[in-house]
C-alpha cells in the first residue's frame, strides 16, 4: 500500500469497459479492474459500467439494464448449423421493444476456427432471431451489429424473412457472401408482412415495425476501406477471397438498390455503397437498409438505457479497456466514446487493453491521456486469453499506482535568481 498521504480518502472511480473477444465480456473486464483498484485504494467508491456496443452480451446487458428477459431461440448458425440463441425483450416505457444481437446467432465465435470462411458464412439466423421477436409481440426492433463473422451483406437474414435472391436462371441463391457474385434479382414480395410499408406507401417508406440498427457508422460496405478488405482477413479471408467477396458486395449494392430502391430517412436514396454504417456486420447494415432498417450509430441506440454521463460528470477518474489499443480505436470504438464523453466534464482517463497495436497514439486525439497493455511479458494466446482476468487486474493495480505516484509529485518551482 502507498502512504496515505498519496491515497485519496474520497475516490471516485468510473469503471467503463468494453469486453475482450473471446476471454471475458465486460462485466468480467469491470469486475477484474475494479478488484486492480481495490488493492490499491480500498476506499474508493467505484461505479461499474460494463458497456456494449451492439456485440456479444448486449442483449443481456440491455435487458438487465431495462429490467427486461432473455428469451432463448435455436436458429441457425454461421456455418449453418443449429445454435442455441437468443434475444432480448426490453422492460421499461414504451412500445414492447426486442434487442436482437446478430453475434448471439451469426458471430465470429461460433465459427470453428478451422471453417472460418466469410465467403460461406451466412446471416441466416439474424433474420430467423428478427421473426422469433415479432412472433413474441415486438412492436419495435433494435439489431445490434458488431462480433460477426459473416461478410454476406445481410442478405441471409434477407432470406430468412421471405426474400428471395435469383440467379439469371430464376434459381435461388445459396447462402454466403461469395454467392452474390451470381445475383440476377430480387424478388421481395415474400418479406414478413410485419415488416412491411403500410400499402400505398412510397418505396423506401417505413417498416411496419420500426427496425433500428445500431451499428459503427465508421464501416461502409464497399470500396477501398470496405468491410470486405477491412475486416475479412480476421475473419478468414485469403487475400484472393477478400477481392472476391468486395466484388461479390458491389454487386449485392447494386441489385439492392434497383429492386428494392431504399430511401433515407430525409427522403433522399440511400447509398447502399459507402453510406455510414452498411458495412457494420459483414454488411448486414446495407442488407436492413434496404427493407427500410434505419441505422444509427450504434452508441445512441446503446447508451440510452444507461446514466453514464452523470457518472462521468461526478468521478475523479475514468478507466476504460478494450482487447486491443490501435489505430481503430477512434473509429468508433467504445474507448474512444467513453472518453469523448469524459472530456466534456474534462475528467482524466486511462485505457487498458490486451495488446497494443500499431499506431496506438492515435488513441490520445481520442481523449484518452494514457494506456497500458495487461501482459507482463509474451505468453502465447491461449494463456493471455485464459489468464485475461488475472492480468487484466495486476495491469489495473500497476497503472493506479503510478497514477496515485504522479499524483504526489508536484513541479519543482524553478529558484529566482539573486541580485547580481
Amino acid at each position: 500500500m502507498l502512504p496515505t498521504h498519496h491515497t485519496p480518502t474520497a475516490f471516485r472511480i468510473v469503471i467503463a469497459p468494453s469486453g475482450f473477444k473471446e476471454s471475458l465480456d465486460p462485466a468480467q473486464v469491470a469486475a477484474a479492474i475494479a478488484a486492480g483498484v481495490r488493492r490499491v485504494v480500498p476506499s474508493a467508491s467505484i461505479d461499474m459500467v460494463p458497456l456494449v456496443d451492439g456485440g456479444e452480451g448486449s442483449a443481456a446487458a440491455l435487458a438487465h439494464a431495462t429490467g427486461g428477459r432473455i428469451v432463448p431461440v435455436v436458429t441457425t448458425g454461421p456455418d449453418g448449423r443449429p445454435v442455441p440463441s437468443h434475444f432480448g425483450l426490453l422492460g421499461g416505457p414504451g412500445p414492447r421493444t426486442a434487442f436482437v444481437e446478430m453475434a448471439a446467432t451469426a458471430g465470429l465465435r461460433l465459427v470453428p476456427r478451422e471453417h472460418r470462411d466469410p465467403g460461406t458464412t451466412t446471416t441466416y439466423g439474424v433474420g430467423e432471431l428478427i421473426r422469433a421477436a415479432l412472433d413474441a409481440g415486438a412492436r419495435r426492433i433494435l439489431v445490434g451489429c458488431g462480433d460477426s463473422g459473416t461478410s454476406d451483406g445481410g442478405a441471409g437474414a434477407l432470406q430468412a424473412l421471405g426474400v428471395r435472391l435469383l440467379d439469371a436462371a430464376g434459381n435461388e441463391l445459396p447462402r454466403g457472401g461469395a454467392a452474390l457474385t451470381h445475383l440476377a434479382r430480387i424478388d421481395a414480395s415474400g418479406l414478413d408482412p410485419r415488416l412491411r410499408p403500410a400499402p400505398g406507401s412510397a418505396p423506401g417508406s417505413p417498416s411496419g415495425v420500426p427496425l433500428l440498427v445500431a451499428c459503427n457508422p465508421h464501416n461502409v460496405l464497399c470500396g477501398s476501406r470496405g468491410v470486405a478488405r477491412v475486416f475479412g482477413p480476421q475473419k478468414g479471408a485469403s487475400p484472393a477471397r477478400v477481392e472476391e467477396l468486395s466484388a461479390a458486395l458491389e454487386r449485392w449494392a447494386d441489385v439492392l438498390a434497383r429492386d428494392l430502391v431504399p430511401v433515407g430517412s430525409d427522403g433522399a436514396a440511400y447509398d447502399l455503397r459507402t453510406g455510414l454504417g452498411t458495412g457494420a456486420s459483414g454488411g448486414l447494415g446495407a442488407g436492413l437498409a434496404a427493407i427500410g432498417g434505419r441505422l444509427l450509430p450504434r452508441f445512441t441506440v446503446m447508451l440510452d438505457h444507461l446514466d453514464l454521463d452523470g457518472l462521468l460528470a461526478r468521478a475523479d477518474l475514468v478507466i476504460t479497456a478494450e482487447g486491443a489499443i490501435d489505430h481503430q480505436t477512434p473509429n468508433g470504438k467504445i474507448p474512444a466514446e467513453v472518453a469523448r464523453r469524459a472530456k466534456r466534464y474534462d475528467k482524466p482517463v486511462v485505457a487498458i487493453a490486451g495488446t497494443i497495436g500499431a499506431n496506438a497514439q492515435a488513441a490520445y486525439a481520442a481523449g484518452i491521456d494514457a494506456f497500458a497493455g495487461i501482459l507482463p511479458e509474451p505468453v502465447d494466446l491461449v494463456e493471455a486469453i485464459s489468464r485475461g482476468a488475472e492480468f487484466l487486474t495486476d495491469a489495473t493495480e500497476r497503472v493506479l499506482r503510478l497514477i496515485l505516484v504522479g499524483a504526489g509529485l508536484s513541479a519543482p518551482v524553478p529558484a529566482q535568481a539573486g541580485p547580481s
